[in-house]
């Protein structure tokens, strides 16, 4: 073995470490990501519990990448609240953007977040939105990568109109 390629197999590792942890850096999401295309409302989810309408909370959006850069492995976490209440009333977490990534300057497809919880009635969907129990309800989107905390991305008020889709 010659000193050259010992040396060289010596410097490429190190390199290598370098180049994989450079890669590997976590991204400020709230500054690379921008959240477009946002319509919510609430959700038919189907029939219930003997019989009754069930709502939920909804939010379809788009991400679009206005870093310089790709991004990959980014995780969301949409969090509905009540208006006026503090505790979380459903929580929707999914991997938004894969391994794959999402090149600089592209918008992702179309991601649809809804909570578990909402409300359920006899009464057709359309008149459980006029009730007047009704209570309004929001999303807050929260958005990680790499081993950066959860950071806020956007918040939203849920429409008071019926999705199908």
């Amino acid at each position: 073995m010659s000193y050259n390629s010992s040396m060289r197999r010596r410097l490429a590792l190190p390199l290598l470490a370098v180049l994989l942890a450079a890669g590997c850096q976590a991204r400020e999401v709230e500054k690379d990501l921008q959240i477009t295309d946002v319509r919510t409302g609430w959700y038919d989810a189907g029939i219930v519990e003997a019989g009754k309408n069930k709502l939920v909370p909804s939010a379809t959006f788009r991400l679009k990448n206005i870093s310089p850069e790709d991004i990959s492995s980014v995780q969301l976490n949409a969090v509905f609240r009540r208006v006026g209440e503090q505790e979380s009333w459903g929580e929707h977490f999914i991997n938004a953007i894969d391994r794959t990534g999402l090149a600089a300057g592209a918008t992702g497809n179309a991601l649809v977040l809804r909570s578990p919880l909402g409300y359920t009635g006899t009464q057709p969907r359309v008149q459980m939105l006029q009730n007047r129990e009704f209570v309004d309800a929001k999303v807050e989107i929260y958005g990680k990568h790499g081993s950066r905390t959860w950071v806020k991305i956007g918040e939203y008020q849920i429409d008071r109109q019926l999705l199908t889709e």
